[in-house]
């Protein structure tokens, strides 16, 4: 597929195209999505939840006992036409380099209890370590009923992006198999095509791209041409031809570098309306300001305003996809074919597109290929078989760059680039650094099968990362019944540490994993004292189950209480209420 070259834009520089490229590659993998697929058309909406990564924290049954029948029965229609899948593909994503889930937010699917709730709530991790501790966190995302009283719509007093909840309940179409279809035209494109794209999901060319305002008969286009002139730098041109008033100019100043589609504010805020959630919304610039956009029904007024003011604000909390260019569309103009997005949206952004020649999704994992690498006055070949990095050198010749090594002397780049792809340490070829940096980006979105087919095609299991981290580290992502058995077969050791010290046990229980793995891996002979280390003093897994369940609701508290009760120090089992604290309730 030729990619027709995009204008530079402050909204869309090389760091979000790169980003929202590995994104749709890896953070949503085939497998995932299909057999999520396969339990939905099942009618099985646990299963499909559990293939997605998703937890399920509510019973319908239960509903029913506490809200009336008629509230479980539209709880259970909302939950037998849900895409898990969907909902995580369309989950805002960190604005770093990990490409994670962003942390401690709640879209509001829908509101069977009306508005004085429960709601139905996906909610993602919610991170207790600094960022830069050394792990990201796991990125399974819960699915339960949180009461009205527990999250507001508004951004009060106090409030801030890390507490905000976003209404998806108006927007059906990112998680409700039954309105994807509408994701074309909610986008800001017609009925044939989306904008940008040409209806078999090609991108337009910049010919094709209107030269001026095309009115409000092709949608399209009009979009296109509202978009176009935001990306080119003529913000308050954009604005102006999508009738928004600025209330001043730091605010043009801040949407310029924001990828706002503003054309399409009118449509979603007059939407919101009729639903009876007024003409008001708003969404996060920063941790500490949000752009809120307020529609009187004549002309759309944007305005900085900041959290935790003197005053209440307002204004609801859309989902980016209500007020940004579609991520989507954006990756596909940088050259991510249309045969690589989640089958739905597919369907709904290219209407024209024939039948794939193969299954439609993000790209699988494929074998490492051989690459080449200057040896001394040669070029050597490397390749990943037989469980590890084979190099053309004899093994007399290894041994001896063994010895230099052991005695700090010069050894050859191929021997160099075997030793960092089981250590961490040191050089790799830029071929071999990349698909390491893309096998562990995969494990950590939840990719089982990428590192079963890794495995499968003659990869090397003692591989670390440039965080010294070993599969075993990466564990808590991933299916740990189906992989650590082989893992453990391969030789990898259960206590091995990262560069911080830290033991794949206490990577579990420190950044979101499940006991049943903490479990296993105690079961295959972890230790449990000096799991990881504080500065020079050691940690052991009791002391840490304790402080970390204290900070945070654990996944099943009743299986971490069990497992903290059975671990015996030198003063025996733990002693009576001294297990886990009770789970505290996220603010």
């Amino acid at each position: 597929m030729t990619v027709p070259r995009r204008p530079s834009s402050a909204s869309h520089r090389p760091e979000r195209a790169g980003a929202l490229m590995r994104i749709r590659r890896f953070a949503v993998p085939r497998e995932m999505i299909e057999r999520a697929t396969e339990r939905r058309l099942a009618g099985d909406w646990r299963g499909a939840c559990a293939a997605a990564g998703i937890d399920v924290r509510l019973d319908p049954e239960q509903a029913r006992r506490e809200h009336g029948a008629e509230f479980a029965d539209a709880l259970l229609d909302d939950l037998r036409h849900l895409v898990p899948d969907l909902v995580r593909w369309h989950h805002p994503r960190q604005a770093d380099d990990r490409t994670g889930v962003e942390e401690h937010l709640f879209p509001v699917l829908s509101r069977p209890g009306g508005d004085r709730g429960p709601w139905l709530t996906v909610r993602s991790p919610r991170r207790r370590t600094s960022r830069y501790e050394g792990g990201p966190w796991s990125q399974r995302l819960v699915l339960g009923l949180t009461a009205h009283e527990e999250l507001t719509l508004d951004a009060s007093p106090g409030r801030t992006r890390l507490y905000e909840p976003q209404l998806w309940s108006s927007s059906r179409y990112l998680w409700d198999v039954r309105h994807v279809h509408e994701t074309r035209e909610r986008w800001g494109g017609g009925p044939d095509r989306a904008p940008f794209l040409n209806p078999d999901g090609t991108p337009r060319t910049v010919a094709e791209l209107p030269t001026a305002d095309p009115g409000p008969g092709d949608r399209a286009a009009r979009t296109e041409w509202i978009d176009h002139l935001h990306q080119t730098g003529r913000v308050a041109e954009a604005l102006r031809a999508a009738g928004v008033e600025a209330a001043d100019e730091g605010t043009v100043r801040v949407l310029e570098r924001i990828p706002v589609s503003a054309g399409r504010w009118r449509a979603e805020l007059g939407g919101l309306a009729a639903l009876g959630y007024g003409a008001a919304a708003g969404f996060p610039d920063s941790y500490h300001l949000r752009i809120t956009v307020r529609y009187d029904g004549h002309r759309v007024r944007v305005a900085m305003t900041p959290y935790g003011g003197a005053e209440p604000d307002p204004a609801l909390s859309l989902p980016r996809a209500c007020w940004a260019r579609p991520e989507d569309v954006d990756a596909v103009r940088d050259g991510l074919s249309p045969d690589h997005l989640h089958p739905l949206l597919r369907e709904a952004l290219a209407p024209a597109r024939p039948p794939a020649d193969g299954p439609v999704g993000p790209p699988p994992w494929e074998p490492v290929a051989p690459v080449r690498a200057r040896c001394g006055k040669e070029w050597h070949t490397l390749s990943l078989r037989d469980g590890r990095l084979v190099t053309p050198h004899t093994g007399e010749e290894q041994a001896r760059e063994r010895a230099l090594s052991a005695l700090g002397g010069t050894v050859s780049p191929c021997f160099r680039a075997a030793e960092s792809w089981r250590t961490g340490r040191g050089w790799l070829p830029k071929g071999l650094h990349a698909r390491r940096a893309e096998l562990f980006e995969r494990i950590r979105h939840g990719d089982t099968g990428a590192l079963v087919d890794y495995l499968d095609t003659g990869g090397d299991p003692r591989v670390r990362d440039g965080e010294l981290n070993t599969l075993l580290h990466e564990l808590y992502h991933l299916d740990h019944t189906v992989l650590l058995p082989r893992l453990l077969e391969a030789g990898l050791d259960v206590d091995a540490e990262n560069g911080l010290r830290s033991t794949p046990v206490h990577r579990a229980l420190r950044y979101g994993g499940d006991p049943s793995l903490v479990r296993a891996l105690i079961a295959a002979g972890a230790r449990t004292r000096a799991i990881a280390y504080d500065r020079s003093r050691p940690l052991d897994l009791r002391s840490e189950l304790e402080s970390v369940s204290g900070h945070r609701v654990p996944a099943d508290p009743e299986r971490w209480r069990e497992l903290l009760e059975e671990l015996r120090g030198p003063e025996g089992p733990a002693a009576p209420g001294r297990g886990l604290p009770r789970p505290r309730r996220d603010p």
